[in-house]
């Protein structure tokens, strides 16, 4: 049986290990490292410091402000009030502005409130009508509250 070898998925490819690579002279690595670029650069803000600096910048360029109405998700089925703009410590792995969101209908994930027993807004004992969202999923605007039984006819 003569071997395939137009077949280029049957062949093992050469993989150079990343320390190798990183000794050579003659890559983009060591051209990125000899101009300074990229992650090489000292003065460049790291990765999570673009990051949060995003989070800032999208609160301010959609107008997003405590007491405005909005809608969450891009969908018409949760709309609510901003109730709080900031950091939340108990979200693991949250570092950065969160836009907390008392939801009209009671069908968030907490009362204002999360584990830690920290109030953001609200009381004890309110339904569960709070959400903690990014920036990128609250859009303000004039968004009345949704009624239900608006869109039925009379019997």
């Amino acid at each position: 049986m003569r071997p395939n070898f137009t077949d280029a998925s049957q062949v093992a490819k050469y993989e150079l290990p990343p320390d190798e690579y990183e000794k050579k002279t003659d890559s983009v690595l060591a051209w990125k490292k000899a101009q300074k670029l990229g992650r090489f650069d000292p003065a460049a803000p790291s990765l999570e410091q673009a990051r949060l600096q995003a989070f800032e910048t999208e609160i301010k360029n959609k107008g997003i402000e405590v007491g405005k109405r909005c809608r969450v998700g891009g969908q018409d089925t949760k709309r609510g009030v901003v109730m709080y703009i900031g950091e939340v410590e108990e979200i693991p792995g949250g570092a950065g502005k969160w836009i907390g969101v008392k939801l009209d209908e009671p069908v968030g994930r907490n009362d204002g409130s999360l584990a830690g027993g920290k109030r953001y807004w609200g009381k004890d004992g309110d339904p569960k009508s709070g959400v903690f969202v990014r920036p990128e999923r609250v859009e303000v605007g004039d968004w009345p509250v949704i009624d239900d039984l608006d869109d039925m006819e009379e019997i």
